[in-house]
């Protein structure tokens, strides 16, 4: 009898109406591959720890950060779909990060934030620490910009690091942003947007490496069918989810150029 494969939807998966929707949208996606012959969990893996499960031999769906997909993952997973959503700080597949303050801070640029204590959700996230990167690497001109920096958990963490005065400035997801916007906006109170980075390709969608290839055109197949079923509209306006488009990894290696730029700036490290 084969296994039952895991999926996760760890990055974006707030409490309250998100977390329901990401429960619904699995139920709604399983549903087709149990049709299509996969034998799949009947609920998400909130247990494990998500990065361990990006790389697990019986990870069916999942979505994963796009800095750690080119830089550990790229070999070891496969691409399924790349989300659009709905959400200002991004067009189609494209995100920025959000650089944000409070909103009693004077600094109106990022040149106002010289030296100031920065947030960062992870070192190997995108959104929190690679885009942020290349946002500052022309201003830095091969110093150190920042005064300090916490790793603060979350990109929900570094939003209440700035409002409680733990952090002056920090780059968040602009999808987490988002999603606060539409459905806890009283977590946004006392912080603003300052600036916004360079866009690259969003969170992608993923599956183990060894899905084959006739699975992958299922699980696509089958996400597309869900997205495309006017039955799942609550699912998906709940998520900010308008669609998804399937990038290559030709496509994501615009992330680790972010890096490159970075260090022929002088910048390699966030600082």
């Amino acid at each position: 009898m084969a296994s039952t494969l895991r999926a996760t939807l760890s990055m974006y998966d707030m409490e309250g109406p998100v977390r329901e929707a990401n429960d619904r949208l699995w139920t709604a996606l399983a549903q087709r591959l149990r049709k299509g012959g996969l034998s799949v969990s009947d609920a998400l893996d909130r247990k494990s720890h998500y990065h361990a499960v990006w790389s697990e031999p019986d990870l069916i769906f999942s979505q994963t950060c796009g800095y750690p997909y080119v830089m550990e993952l790229r070999d070891r997973v496969r691409l399924v779909a790349t989300p659009i959503y709905e959400f200002k700080g991004g067009e189609g597949t494209e995100r920025a990060s959000f650089v944000i303050a409070h909103e009693a801070h004077p600094g109106r640029t990022l040149e106002d934030f010289r030296g100031r204590r920065a947030a960062i959700n992870d070192w190997m996230s995108n959104s929190g620490m690679n885009l942020f990167r290349a946002a500052l690497a022309p201003l830095a001109k091969g110093q150190p910009f920042l005064g300090s920096i916490m790793v603060s958990g979350g990109h929900v963490a570094s939003i209440d690091a700035v409002r409680d005065g733990l952090a002056e400035i920090a780059s968040v997801d602009t999808v987490t942003w988002g999603l606060l916007e539409k459905h806890a906006p009283e977590r946004l109170a006392g912080v603003r947007i300052v600036a916004e980075t360079p866009r690259g390709p969003g969170l992608p969608f993923i599956t183990r490496g060894a899905t084959s290839d006739e699975e992958l055109a299922l699980i696509q197949s089958a996400l597309a069918d869900v997205i495309g079923d006017s039955a799942n509209a609550a699912i998906l306006a709940a998520l900010g989810l308008k669609g998804v488009a399937i990038l290559t990894d030709g496509d994501y290696q615009r992330l680790d150029d972010f890096r490159r730029q970075a260090e022929e700036q002088g910048y390699p490290t966030l600082a």
